[in-house]
């Protein structure tokens, strides 16, 4: 295989990765193991408790267990035939894959902000119409914190 169809499937194959990695620990689907692994590291006894269960809740650590079992299921290696291929090719699918990881993050926090955007221009408006009033709106928790500390 040339070294241009390498890199390209470096890119393509780091998608699946980066896509299993943000699922698996941020998603709604694994909420329940993902609260089981949270507390399993907060009363883990030894540091193999704790690394097993960190592993699960972060997209970084977990892509590398993710990639390694897609180099060991494509059976594929990058400029080299030996391991250092494999090695290779773990480290920069395990890199462009947290490229991509930071990048879902981003895009969705940018569809978060235009959504609570949204919702506070439909609540102005909803407030206005009813009694001409703008509507208030509580404290943010921020101001609660430094309302409580004698701060405003």
């Amino acid at each position: 295989m040339s070294i241009s169809l390498q890199v390209l499937f470096l890119f393509i194959i780091a998608m699946p990765i980066a896509s299993v990695a943000w699922t698996v620990t941020h998603e709604e689907v694994f909420r329940e193991f993902m609260t089981y692994a949270w507390r399993r590291a907060g009363h883990a006894g030894g540091c193999t408790n704790e690394s097993s269960s960190t592993f699960l809740t972060c997209e970084y650590c977990f892509s590398h267990y993710v990639t390694a079992l897609f180099l060991v299921s494509l059976d594929s290696s990058c400029y080299c035939p030996d391991w250092r291929g494999y090695v290779i090719a773990g480290f920069s699918l395990v890199g462009i894959a947290n490229v991509y990881l930071g990048l879902f993050a981003r895009l969705q926090l940018d569809v978060k902000r235009e959504r609570v955007e949204i919702t506070a221009e439909e609540t102005m408006s909803q407030g206005k119409q009813g009694n001409g009033k703008p509507m208030q709106f509580p404290a943010t928790q921020r101001q609660i914190r430094g309302a409580t500390k004698g701060q405003v």
